[in-house]
C-alpha cells in the first residue's frame, strides 16, 4: 500500500477557520493541505479516504489519564485504554503515576515507556510523580522527553499525597519542569469524611461526596499551589477544575505561550452536576468533586472566556464490583476517553460552543501549552494525527461498542449526535468505523523545551 493518503472534500476545522478542503498524508506526516479553490488535487499514487459530509481536525490530546499499567490490570491496560481512546478521536495522552509501583524514579517511568512502546494504540507521555522524599529524582527529568511532574496535594486513588510543606518548597523552587497538580487540602477533607462517618456510618450517601470535598478545601489548595508558582516564577498547571470559587486564580489577560499558571477542565465537571448523583450514584464519583450546576456553569464561561486552558478527562477507570461499594470504600474516577469528543460536539449542537473552539480547546492548547513537537495542528510538516468526524451520525452508547476494560460508561444509553469514524495516528488509519489496525502502535511525545 502506498505511504500517501489524500483525505479528500471535508470541512478541515484548524487554528480558528473552517475551510472545505483536503489533507495529503506523505509517511507519518502532513504533505500538504488544499482549500476548496485548489485547482488539482494530487491523486495518483494516492490512496483516497472520502471525508465528504465529515469534519477533519487535529487529533484529541488529553493532558490527564490514568491508564492502570502496571500493577492495576483488573481495572485496565495501556492497550485496551488507548484502543479506547483512538475510538474516541484522542491520538496522544499524559498519563498519570499513580499505579503500582508508583511511577516515582527515572528508572519506573522508562519502564512505563517501554510497556508503551509495545502496547500503546496512540501517542504517549507519563508524568514522573512526586512524594514527599523523591526531589532527586523529579530534578533529573528530561524536559523534552517527559511532560511533566505530578503532585498530588489531596489524596486519590493511590495515596501519593505530598504534604510536607518544605519538599513543596523545594520542588516550587527548584523544578524547571512543568508541575501539574491535583489540588484539594487534605486536611479538611479528613475533618468533613470524620463529621460524616459519625453521622452516617459507611453508608454516607453519595450527594454528600463535594460537601465532604468541598469548595473550600479546592480553593484553599489551589490558592496555595498559585502562590508557591508566583513566588517562585514555576510552570504550574492545575488540573481538573471544579468550582467557581478558584477561577480568581486564573488570567486571561495574556497568550496562553506566554502564562506561567494554567488551568484545565474536565468533560464530566463541564457536563454533570449535583443533581446527577441521585440517578448515578457512585458512578459519577470523581475527585475534585463534581459540585453545582452554578459551578458547571462558571467553568463553561471560564473556558470560554481563555481562563480555562484546556479540556481533559481525568479518565480513571474503576470495575463496577468496586464502583458498587458503600461511600468510603467505592473509589472516585471513572472512564472518559473513548466519549469525550462527542460531549463536546454535543455541547456544539446545543449551541454552548463553536466546533472552532472545541479544537482549539482539546487539540492546539494542549499541544501550545506543554510545547509539543509538530502536534495539535493540521499544518504542513506536522505529525498526521488526524480525526474525521460525522456531525449527524447518532451513535448510542452501548456496552457492544465500549472500548474500557471494565466494559461500563456515565453514557451508557445516551445517544450523541456524533460520530467519530476516522483516526489517524502518524498517518497510519488506526480506527475507522469500529474496526481497529491491531498492528499500529503510537510514538513517545516530545517537547521544544
Amino acid at each position: 500500500m502506498t505511504a500517501k493518503k489524500l483525505i479528500k472534500n471535508g470541512l478541515i476545522i484548524n487554528e480558528g477557520k473552517i475551510v472545505y478542503g483536503s489533507v495529503l498524508i506523505d509517511g507519518e506526516f502532513i504533505a500538504d493541505v488544499f482549500s476548496d479553490n485548489n485547482p488539482a488535487l494530487p491523486i495518483d499514487d494516492c490512496e483516497i479516504i472520502d471525508a465528504t459530509g465529515k469534519i477533519i481536525i487535529p487529533g484529541i490530546i488529553d493532558d490527564q489519564v490514568h491508564f492502570r499499567e502496571p500493577g492495576l490490570t483488573h481495572k485496565a491496560t495501556i492497550e485496551s485504554e488507548s484502543r479506547a481512546a483512538v475510538a474516541g478521536g484522542v491520538t496522544s495522552y499524559m498519563e498519570m503515576p499513580n499505579t503500582n509501583p508508583q511511577t516515582i524514579t527515572i528508572d519506573l517511568l522508562e519502564k512505563k515507556y517501554e510497556l508503551a512502546s509495545k502496547k500503546s494504540y496512540a501517542n504517549y507521555s507519563f508524568y514522573l510523580g512526586a512524594t514527599n522524599d523523591n526531589i532527586d529524582e523529579l530534578l533529573h527529568i528530561d524536559q523534552k522527553s517527559v511532560c511533566g511532574i505530578k503532585i498530588f496535594l489531596g489524596a486519590s486513588t493511590g495515596n501519593m499525597l505530598v504534604d510536607n510543606a518544605e519538599t513543596l518548597e523545594n520542588i516550587f523552587a527548584k523544578s524547571k519542569a512543568l508541575i501539574a497538580v491535583h489540588c484539594e487540602y487534605e486536611p479538611l477533607i479528613q475533618k468533613n469524611s470524620t463529621d460524616f462517618k459519625s453521622k452516617f456510618g459507611e453508608d454516607v450517601p453519595i450527594e454528600c461526596h463535594p460537601v465532604i470535598r468541598s469548595y473550600e478545601a479546592c480553593f484553599k489548595s489551589s490558592s496555595f499551589a498559585v502562590k508557591l508558582a508566583k513566588k517562585y516564577d514555576t510552570r504550574l498547571h492545575i488540573l481538573h477544575l471544579s468550582t467557581e470559587e478558584e477561577l480568581v486564580l486564573f488570567d486571561n489577560s495574556i497568550p496562553l505561550k506566554e502564562k506561567r499558571i494554567t488551568a484545565e477542565v474536565c468533560v464530566h465537571h463541564l457536563w454533570f452536576c449535583d443533581e446527577d448523583y441521585d440517578r448515578l450514584g457512585n458512578l459519577i464519583k470523581w475527585n475534585p468533586a463534581i459540585k453545582s450546576k452554578k459551578d458547571r456553569e462558571s467553568l463553561f464561561k471560564a473556558l470560554l472566556d481563555n481562563k480555562l486552558d484546556v479540556i481533559a478527562t481525568d479518565h480513571a477507570p474503576h470495575t463496577l464490583e468496586e464502583k458498587r461499594n458503600t461511600y468510603f470504600k467505592a473509589p472516585s474516577g471513572g472512564p472518559l476517553v473513548q466519549h469525550s469528543l462527542q460531549v463536546m460536539i454535543e455541547f456544539y449542537h446545543q449551541k454552548k460552543i463553536s466546533l472552532e473552539r472545541i479544537v482549539e480547546k482539546m487539540c492546539h492548547a494542549p499541544a501550545t501549552l506543554f510545547k509539543l513537537d509538530r502536534r495539535g495542528f493540521i499544518r504542513k510538516g506536522y505529525y498526521s494525527d488526524i480525526v474525521l468526524v460525522d456531525l449527524n451520525q447518532p451513535y448510542l452508547v452501548s456496552k457492544n461498542n465500549i472500548q474500557y476494560k471494565c466494559k461500563w460508561s456515565p453514557f451508557e444509553n445516551y445517544t450523541f449526535g456524533s460520530t467519530i469514524t476516522h483516526t489517524f495516528i502518524n498517518g497510519a488509519l488506526v480506527y475507522h468505523d469500529n474496526l481497529f489496525n491491531e498492528k499500529v502502535r503510537g510514538k513517545r511525545l516530545y517537547f521544544t523545551r
